[in-house]
């Protein structure tokens, strides 16, 4: 699907950032040239942390998860955001994503009360009759789109996981724009769903050509056995893994036996 007349887009990323890594802002550079070349205009990205409510095995605490990020996107187009990891229980990722909406929403309407009487001017000098002013996403709105990887499109398919009409909101009203790993198929799975194969338009898959397959799992096991991982993640982020001593024996224990927050959500499956 092709960006009409230069659409404005904000991606959005959640996921747990335990830590961040050079391949998550790898997938934000990935996301937006492809966007760009479609006819899109990127003009922010944000990385939103998971909480501490979602109970992965393994999971830092959230505000060493934010700092990290914020270190990782400094003097940069993308941003880090505090508002999903400072809720107190698991939110799903559909609230995050009408949350930010809702957000950029609000920043448009403020931005057109602030403009209404030039462009108020400028429709009569135009028409020769006042015209007032339409709502944000009618007029030159700003779309929010999710960023994920092709795990996260395939975990759709995951019982439980999911609630199906969260994709459905996801993919339908918003956009998602896919960054491909080896290993996964996409377009697969995208023909082997019913949901995704109707809003197929809506989601964007994006080939990442040079190989990259640095993963946080991966990150944290080489931290805890004192290897190096440097030019994995940012040097900033890697000095305040070291400054703080993350990543340990312990913290790798954290949230074992406990169910992850969705499938107790919709299972009613407790820990063990």
């Amino acid at each position: 699907m092709d960006g009409t007349a230069g659409t404005r887009v904000v991606l959005l990323a959640c996921g747990s950032f335990n830590p961040i890594t050079n391949m998550h802002l790898r997938m934000f550079e990935l996301a937006r040239d492809h966007l760009e070349d479609s006819g899109y205009q990127v003009v922010k990205g944000i990385i939103s942390p998971v909480g501490d409510g979602y109970k992965k095995t393994g999971l830092i605490e959230a505000r060493h998860r934010l700092e990290m990020a914020r270190l990782a996107s400094e003097n940069s187009w993308i941003t880090a955001d505090s508002w999903e990891c400072l809720q107190a229980e698991w939110l799903e990722t559909t609230q995050v994503v009408r949350h930010h909406y809702n957000e950029l929403l609000a920043q448009e309407q403020n931005n057109d009360d602030v403009d209404t009487v030039k462009y108020g001017k400028k429709r009569r000098n135009e028409d020769n009759h006042y015209v007032a002013s339409s709502a944000p996403q009618n007029r030159d709105s700003t779309r929010l789109m999710l960023l994920c990887g092709a795990d996260v499109l395939e975990s759709f398919g995951v019982p439980n996981l999911w609630k199906q009409e969260d994709i459905e909101e996801i993919v339908g009203r918003f956009g998602l724009v896919c960054i491909t790993r080896s290993g996964n198929e996409p377009l697969k799975f995208i023909h082997q769903s019913d949901t995704l194969w109707k809003h197929r338009k809506n989601i964007h898959i994006v080939q990442e050509w040079v190989t990259n397959e640095i993963s946080a799992t991966h990150v944290r096991r080489a931290i805890r056995r004192g290897c190096s991982v440097r030019y994995l993640l940012p040097d900033s982020v890697l000095n305040y893994i070291c400054e703080h001593k993350l990543y340990t024996e312990e913290s790798e224990q954290k949230n074992i036996g406990v169910v992850l927050a969705p499938l107790q959500r919709y299972t009613g499956a407790s820990s063990s």
